[in-house]
């Protein structure tokens, strides 16, 4: 489970400090920006949300991926449209190439994602 931030030290704080969100330290969850607009945004896109043939959101449940109930499906996609447009200069989503060895984060996972996002008019870097 993640830490909660340090608000007061995560917005204001200049990037000397490691609780300011210029030190790239601590990642703020989208409850805990949710509201706000923020100058620059980066999102690290995880397998929870994948795209294929639409929007398959998924839990992390022991050892695996396991699919998300249909009564909380619409919990995880708003998660990510929160997240999307919080920027009011910039977006960087970073979405990994997984992983060949590892199963929990196997690159298919992550493909339709990325597709999906370059087609929708993302620039890949």
């Amino acid at each position: 489970m993640k830490a909660k931030i340090s608000t007061i030290n995560w917005f204001l704080d200049d990037r000397s400090d490691v609780r300011s969100s210029l030190a790239l330290e601590d990642a703020a969850s989208e409850f805990e920006i949710q509201g706000l607009e923020l100058g620059w945004v980066g999102i690290c896109w995880d397998a929870n949300l994948r795209y294929e043939d639409g929007w398959s959101p998924f839990k992390f449940s022991g050892k695996r991926w396991v699919k998300v109930g249909k009564d909380r499906e619409g919990f995880l996609i708003n998660a990510y449209r929160v997240l999307l447009t919080r920027a009011r200069q910039g977006l960087v989503v970073f979405v990994p190439s997984g992983s060949r060895e590892d199963e929990t984060r196997a690159p298919r996972y992550y493909a339709g994602v990325f597709r999906f996002l370059v087609r929708c008019g993302f620039t890949e870097v």
